[in-house]
């Protein structure tokens, strides 16, 4: 177990006391309670998977492929055809 001596300015500690007389914790429950929270906030940010963050993408309204991505060759010729049409 380590000894931590930290300096709280007068809200933090006016904070703290509002806590303790709230919750009726002691003030090292109190801090623990709030690492906790505070790690699991973060764990959550990190947790974001690949998908989340492709969710969030404005990457427009799509559906305007002429043809699937395995065909490439045949979507390309009808597209130089198209355009040759003119």
């Amino acid at each position: 177990m380590g000894t931590r001596t930290v300096r709280l300015d007068d809200e933090t500690e006016k904070l703290l006391q509002e806590i303790i007389q709230a919750t009726g914790l002691s003030i090292s429950a109190a801090l623990k309670k709030g690492l906790l929270v505070l790690q699991d906030e973060i764990s959550r940010q990190v947790e974001r998977t690949l998908y989340d963050i492709y969710r969030e993408l404005d990457l427009g309204p799509g559906g305007y492929a002429i043809g699937p991505s395995t065909q490439t060759r045949l979507g390309v010729k009808g597209a130089i055809k198209k355009k040759l049409k003119r």
